[in-house]
This record gives structure tokens, sequence and C-alpha cells, in this order.
């Protein structure tokens, strides 16, 4: 009779470290995916402005616009004649048109404000952009 006793006393024993060990492994998990994931950089996306330059015809016509500080804005230009982009930004930038087919010039602008994108030899404001 005393070693039946011995014996559940041991199973039993065996029992609750058995499931101690289970609840210290799900409190260590649990512990682990209470902390915060490190912050993932996420790029903001860019704004794009189609801009077409074709038998003397300016599109688009100083189109408003709106960008975040810092945010990429992206001029995408068709045309059919040379010219200069400039882009009225702290900082300023310039960029040298082409007769051709989808160039890109990107930049940044790093004040809020107004911005105006310009087209140098045939006059015009192809967009103005409120940078926030």
């Amino acid at each position: 009779m005393r070693n039946a006793r011995r014996g559940c006393a041991l199973v039993l024993l065996a029992g609750l470290l058995t499931a101690g060990c289970a609840s210290a492994d799900e409190g260590e998990h649990a512990d682990q995916s209470s902390v915060p994931a490190p912050p993932v950089d996420v790029q903001p996306q860019a704004v794009v402005i189609a801009v077409r330059l074709a038998a003397g015809t300016v599109t688009p016509d100083d189109t408003r616009v709106e960008a975040a500080v810092g945010q990429p804005i992206e001029l995408v230009v068709d045309s059919d004649t040379s010219d200069e982009l400039h882009v009225h930004a702290d900082p300023d930038h310039t960029f040298e048109v082409e007769p051709a087919a989808g160039q890109r010039f990107s930049f940044t602008v790093g004040v809020p404000g107004r911005v105006e994108v310009e087209l140098h030899e045939a006059g015009r404001t192809v967009a103005t952009i409120l940078v926030r």
C-alpha cells in the first residue's frame, strides 16, 4: 500500500512539473508576442504629374496638386520640343526637357508652401503644388 501511495505521489508530482513547464513556456511566448515590432520605414507614394508639350500646346495648364514635405514628386514629360522645367521650391530644381517621350524628373520639397512648376521657353505654369 505504501508503494502504491508513493507511486501515485510520483505520478502526481511529475504531472505538476510538466504542467508548470508548459505554463512557463507559454508565458515566455506570450511575453515575446507582446513586444512591439520595430517601426517599418514606409516611403510615401510619389505624386506624379504628366506633362505634354505638343505643337505649341502645354498640358496641363496650371493644374493644382497637393503633396507633403519630403514626399517624392515626379514629372513625366512627353515633348516634341526642347524647353526647361523650373521648380520654384526650396531648394529650386531645373530640368532640361528634350524632344522625347517618357522623360522622368523627380524631386522633393523641404519647406511647406506654394510651389510653381514652369516651362521657361513656353512661358507657362504647368502646375502649382501646395506642399504641407
